[in-house]
This record gives structure tokens, C-alpha cells and sequence, in this order.
């Protein structure tokens, strides 16, 4: 039986997932359904996917008996919303990243899954590309050592683009790419808990960061370095450094393709798209669904490769962040 999916928001990250699961077999994955606040625009998205089904509200997919799972695609200001709609109507559920605004949010989505019983997942795509895979292998059998230091750097000059500099999309550099760096640290260090976090970085006039470094110290010694910008673009990758050699994630190293261990580098090819895509390396989206597909099959209600601590710390990671930075959203006196 393929994987039915109901894909919540009409937007440019659905259009991609949508790109992404053609590159699937048919067996496996189907998009059952879309819906958006608009039926117009369901309809358009439905006719260009190929898709059988368009709804005019969020309610309508939450209703429908016919899919297995909904992708949250709406902006993340919207998340904990629409996330707790899916989740109390006993819907499996796959949400866009950053998973809500604050751990608030986040702990009451994972406590709606546990008491629904039912599928949750925070869509950190990076996680299930098979480079990351690799990565996690490669720190199990001690490749490079001990791991001493984890860098990561993001920066993509995205001023022009309304949700990522205004406050009330949940705007700013941490929730939108961030994100990526501090998860890419977790994975390394396997979700433990940083000792003491640092953090300084700039603001824009509308009171989000545009630029921002932070360091954490971690048990043993171990130390994480990150840098990530929505004004200026950076070397976008990540390094491993351990007593006996280095792991480097050449960027995008978010959806990344090449890996050099130790000097030598290996490719990852992405499959490419029926049609153009909004974002970079966006086929790679079909990682993280057949994580899903794979899970369900299972009966497992989240994923081994993002569970939902790891999305639970990692969002009290950027809660610190933003304390220490100074960016407050509505959403954190509610």
C-alpha cells in the first residue's frame, strides 16, 4: 500500500515536497490531497501536481479519512495551530521546520501526538540524506577520533524576502536557517545537552537577528561552533574535527551532496526534478519522506533520526539563543 499523504498549505516548500515525491515510486508515495485557506488555489496546485483531491480548508484535510499522514508546509508561525488541528483529529503528522515559535509550543505538539497516539515528526530533511547517514555511521565506528570541535556556518542574503526579516512571519536568521546549524551539532553529538551556551548577534530594525555566532560547550571537553546570517552568504558547510582526522559537509550543508573524510571525498547525487524547484537541492525532500513511510510502516509514532527530544532541546537551544540576543515574539507571552 503506498503512503497517502495530505499536504497542508499550497506554498513554495509543498510545491518542492510535491517535485521530491515524483521522484519516488508510485507504490510507495501518493499525494491524496492538498489544502490551503484558499480553494482556488488548492485547485491550481492540485491540477499542477496531478493531485485528486483539493480542499478550501485546513479542516476539511484534518476530517479526511483517506490519507496516512499530513505535511505541514504553512509558515511556522502558523505551526503549533494548524499542528494541534492535525494531531487532535488523529492525524500522523510531518511539520515543516523550525517545529513551532517557542518550547512552549513545541512540548504541547509533542504532548498532543503522545495522547492522540499518533505519528509525529519535525521535517529536519538533513537528517535523512544519505550523507548525514553516512556522517552518523562514520562518528559510531570513531572515524576521526574523538570529536573534539563541530563548526557550522549558513548565511543566505534573504533581506528582500518579507518572512525572513518581518517579526510577525517569525522572522530572522536562528528560526529560519540557524536551525540547521544547531541540529547538524545535536546529530554529532548524539543529542546530549550543551553545558553553556554563548550567544551574540546583530538585530533589525524590525527586532529579528540578522546575524548571529554562538558557542557551546559541551561534556568532555567538546566545543560547537556556529554562524549563520540572512544578510550576507557564508561557506554554508560543517567540519568534524576529532584527534584523528576531520569530517567536512561541503555546502549547502544543509541538503548536501559532497562529504570529504579525511581528505577524500565522495559524491551523493540528488535525482533530478520533473519540474524547477524553489530551493536548493529540494528532491532531496524524499529522504525524509520515506523516513516517514519506513516509520509508519513500522508503527513507530516518531522517527529514530529525528526524535522528538532532540527537537525538544533543540528548540530550547534557540529559546536561549533569542534570550540572549534579544528577540521576543508575540508568540512568547501568550
Amino acid at each position: 500500500m503506498a503512503t497517502r499523504w495530505g499536504l497542508c498549505g499550497a506554498g513554495k516548500i509543498s510545491h518542492d515536497f510535491s517535485v521530491a515525491l515524483k521522484t519516488l515510486p508510485p507504490e510507495d508515495h501518493q499525494i491524496a490531497v492538498i489544502a490551503s485557506r484558499s480553494l482556488e488555489r488548492s485547485k491550481d496546485f492540485a491540477k499542477k501536481h496531478e493531485i485528486p483531491k483539493a480542499y478550501g480548508s485546513y479542516e476539511e484535510l484534518a476530517n479526511d479519512p483517506d490519507i496516512d499522514i499530513v505535511y505541514v508546509g504553512v509558515l511556522h508561525t502558523e505551526h503549533w495551530k494548524v499542528g494541534q488541528l492535525f494531531l487532535k483529529a488523529g492525524k500522523n503528522v510531518l511539520c515543516e521546520k523550525p517545529f513551532a515559535m517557542n518550547l512552549r509550543q513545541v512540548k504541547d505538539l509533542v504532548a498532543s501526538a503522545k495522547k492522540n497516539n499518533v505519528f509525529l515528526m519535525e521535517a529536519i530533511w538533513s537528517r535523512c540524506f544519505p550523507l548525514h547517514v553516512e556522517v552518523c555511521r562514520l562518528l559510531a565506528e570513531e572515524a576521526v577520533g574523538e570529536v573534539k570541535l563541530v563548526r557550522a556556518y549558513f548565511g543566505s542574503p534573504q533581506l528582500h524576502i518579507p518572512r525572513s526579516v518581518e517579526k510577525e512571519l517569525g522572522g530572522g536568521a536562528l528560526l529560519d536557517i540557524g536551525v540547521y546549524c544547531l541540529q547538524f551539532v545535536l546529530m554529532v553529538f548524539n543529542g546530549e545537552r550543551p553545558e553553556s551556551i554563548q550567544a551574540t548577534g546583530v538585530l533589525l530594525d524590525s527586532g529579528v537577528d540578522e546575524s548571529v555566532v554562538v558557542a557551546m560547550k559541551f561534556s568532555r571537553n567538546r566545543i560547537a561552533f556556529c554562524t549563520f546570517s540572512i544578510s550576507t552568504k557564508l561557506s554554508n558547510d560543517a567540519v568534524i574535527s576529532g584527534t584523528k582526522g576531520s569530517i567536512r559537509v561541503v555546502g549547502p550543508m544543509h541538503c548536501p551532496t559532497t562529504l570529504v573524510v579525511n581528505g577524500k571525498e565522495t559524491e551523493y547525487p540528488l535525482p533530478e526534478p520533473c519540474l524547477p524547484l524553489n530551493f536548493t537541492n529540494s528532491t532531496g525532500l524524499r529522504y525524509e519522506a520515506e523516513e516517514v513511510r519506513q516509520c509508519l510502516l513500522k508503527g513507530l509514532k516518531e522517527s529514530p533520526r529525528m526524535p522528538l527530544a532532540d527537537s525538544v532541546l533543540l528548540t530550547e537551544i534557540m529559546d536561549e539563543i533569542r534570550k540572549q540576543v534579544g528577540v521576543a515574539f508575540s508568540q512568547d507571552s501568550q
